[in-house]
């Protein structure tokens, strides 16, 4: 078959977000089970439709300009941003593809609910489309400090790219649940996860990360990486980060951007105000090779979102084999068995964050067993060769390919 992905996030160029790197998975996984794969990207300036090739597969970049670009800037007078970013990506990516089809007939052309991209594309060109729902505007908004305004437009454009599309999948069960209570979408959504490459995961290279930045040799580290924002669950540190450096000699690390100063506005002065057995570093926003590192080095990863779908920076935690203490929130318990492959904390309550690091910290074989477990969990379920395959199959049925 003949497959396009759509994704205005697609790394180096526009990112390596979670939808980014999903699509840069699915992508060479398509590819590798012997599919012509082409990835309609977006671009950081105006430009025409260009092209470059990787392992296997071709990325198309384009970015509008003209009127239509420039009428939906005034938006920004009006702090429209969200919205604003899905209409510039809905008009982008109907430009893009309409070229693209032009040259080619794609059996399928799938792309995420969230950046509104099928937004003319679903409705205004005859193609056979799927939806994989990763984040929708309308149910992680509330936890951003957006206009009111912002939240029922943005919402709106993605719900009306949504509703044109020829089948949809979701990449955890909670999200698929969540869809269909709180976004009233009635159709079917098949539950495919998120995928990764084992052999490039394992085989990238690595620095030595703790003398890099300065974390300390010979105690156990504890990581985190991802936006500094409440939907990560970032406001509930402090007080995890107290409880567990009052008794244990060991160290935070942080890597993220942070967007709206909290490391350095309220984390930081906390606790370097206090007398402490352990630290807290944060290291900025890293290099994808530098989180990889830090992950790796690392002895404890823990993820205390509010919300999130099948997060691959649990799924990479777990590929790394880490001890992992994951909210309970979304769908990180179906990556995160309690007890079986990591433990799981309530969401939103710090106490039980501080809990569940407490106890692996002070039981190492627990750690080597729940990492191992993870790992393992990972070869079974989540490669990304067995994703793609699981996509196909969906595509195939749902939309009668070949039929």
């Amino acid at each position: 078959m003949r497959i396009a992905l759509l994704s205005y996030e697609y790394p180096p160029e526009t990112g390596f977000g979670g939808i980014g790197t999903y699509a840069w998975y699915q992508a060479r996984a398509l590819a590798k089970l012997g599919h012509e794969v082409h990835v309609l990207a977006g671009a950081t300036d105006v430009t025409p439709l260009r092209s470059s090739a990787h392992d296997g597969l071709t990325v198309f970049r384009y970015r509008a300009g003209g009127g239509v670009m420039k009428a939906l800037k005034r938006l920004d007078k009006h702090r429209l941003w969200w919205t604003k970013n899905r209409l510039e990506n809905g008009w982008c990516m109907h430009l893009g593809l309409k070229e693209l089809r032009r040259r080619f007939h794609y059996d399928v052309v799938e792309m995420p609910e969230c950046g509104a991209d099928g937004l003319l594309v679903n409705w205004l060109q005859r193609a056979k489309t799927v939806i994989k729902f990763h984040s929708p505007a309308e149910l992680i908004m509330p936890t951003y400090d957006v206009r009111k305004a912002d939240h029922r437009a943005c919402s709106f454009v993605e719900k009306w790219a949504i509703r044109g599309a020829g089948a949809f999948t979701s990449c955890s069960q909670f999200l698929a649940d969540e869809v269909r209570t709180k976004m009233k979408v009635r159709r079917k959504i098949d539950v495919v996860a998120n995928g990764i490459d084992l052999e490039l995961f394992d085989g990238a290279e690595q620095i030595d990360a703790r003398a890099k930045f300065g974390l300390p040799a010979g105690k156990p580290v504890i990581f985190f990486a991802g936006r500094m924002e409440k939907r990560k669950g970032i406001h509930l540190c402090p007080e995890i980060c107290e409880t567990i450096l009052r008794k244990h000699d060991v160290a935070f690390a942080f890597a993220g951007a942070d967007l709206f100063g909290f490391m350095q506005n309220e984390l930081l002065p906390r606790i370097n105000g206090q007398q402490l057995k352990g630290s807290v570093h944060y290291l900025g926003k890293l290099t994808l090779q530098e989180v990889g590192s830090c992950l790796r080095q690392s002895d404890i990863y823990f993820i205390p979102s509010l919300w999130e779908n099948c997060p691959y920076s649990c799924l990479e935690a777990m590929a790394a084999g880490r001890a992992i203490v994951a909210s309970d929130a979304g769908g990180l318990p179906e990556l995160i068995r309690d007890g079986e492959n990591g433990l799981l904390a309530k969401s939103g309550e710090a106490a039980g964050f501080a809990r569940a690091l407490d106890r692996l910290i002070e039981d190492a074989p627990l750690r080597e067993r729940l990492g191992a477990a993870a790992r393992r969990a990972v070869e079974q379920r989540y490669t990304d060769v067995g994703i793609a395959q699981q996509s196909l199959d969906v595509w195939t049925q749902a939309l009668k390919l070949g039929a």
